[in-house]
């Protein structure tokens, strides 16, 4: 199989996220002699991938090449008011924009690129680094339709893709699935901790924590059924479950909590993208 871009593909930037996307590309069987690397700091990961597959790597944007089918950025949030500028020259009129970065609004990016660049704008989420990652992207007006279909396809290397025309979505999207692992996480890591309260020793604590975890959330994406009724098919009245579902569904439980961390992350984001 081979993905085609219709040219050269930029990506500028190739941290976690990045390179996640890169190597999802290579295995789409994107062409490595089409794209070219700019990221003055590269992993030894990368440096070693980018020498196998002969794909060109440069450390300043005077040594890439010009006009892109398409340039995703994907360096660091608080760098891109620096980044974006010398970029702004290396854009032919039939280049498209992808953006990976967190908290850089189109119009933020339109004002460094140009207000008639084709800008798409995504949040991705970590398990983008095993494929299973899931994006949201908003699109400019000046995007055409093969554009967004070239950036789906992109985006797809990392798993699942969703669109929506109201780029204010994406503060609260950045809440729930781009900030949303870490909640998992750390549900893992209570779990595992209070399985030591409860007299486990921490290696099994954390085995079960992990698998539990892990197993739960592959049955919820198999599943058809959602996740209330695969908590009930779980919960007999009166047994375990039901015991600790009582304190975790009580006031002020996990519904109350999970829904102020969201409120605070999506605030968060929209104050860094302002």
């Amino acid at each position: 199989m081979t993905l085609n871009i219709g040219g050269p593909l930029l990506l500028v930037g190739a941290g976690k996220m990045g390179g996640a996307l890169l190597t999802g590309w290579l295995d789409l069987g994107l062409d490595s002699d089409t794209i070219c690397i700019l990221d003055p700091a590269p992993s030894g990961d990368i440096t070693a991938l980018v020498k196998s597959r002969g794909i060109h790597l440069s450390a300043e944007a005077d040594g890439v090449l010009d006009a892109p089918a398409v340039m995703v950025l994907a360096v660091k949030p608080q760098i891109m008011d620096e980044a974006l500028p010398p970029l702004k020259r290396l854009l032919g009129k039939a280049s498209v924009v992808l953006s990976i970065a967190a908290g850089q609004t189109l119009t933020s990016m339109e004002r460094h690129l140009g207000g008639d660049t084709a800008i798409v704008r995504s949040m991705p989420n970590t398990p983008a680094a095993i494929g299973r990652g899931i994006t949201v992207a908003c699109a400019n007006s000046h995007v055409s339709e093969s554009q967004k279909d070239i950036c789906d396809v992109l985006l797809r290397a990392a798993g699942a893709v969703a669109w929506t025309q109201d780029e204010d979505v994406l503060d609260p999207v950045t809440a729930v699935s781009g900030s949303g692992p870490a909640y998992i996480f750390l549900l893992a890591e209570c779990l595992e901790k209070a399985g030591v309260e409860a007299g486990l020793d921490r290696a099994l604590a954390r085995q079960l924590a992990r698998e539990t975890v892990s197993g739960a959330g592959e049955l919820l994406r198999r599943s058809e059924e959602s996740a209330e009724q695969l908590r009930k098919n779980v919960t007999s009245p009166g047994g375990t479950t039901a015991a600790a579902l009582e304190i975790l569904m009580g006031n002020e439980g996990l519904q109350e909590l999970m829904t102020r961390a969201v409120k605070a992350a999506s605030k968060r984001s929209r104050e860094l993208s302002s």
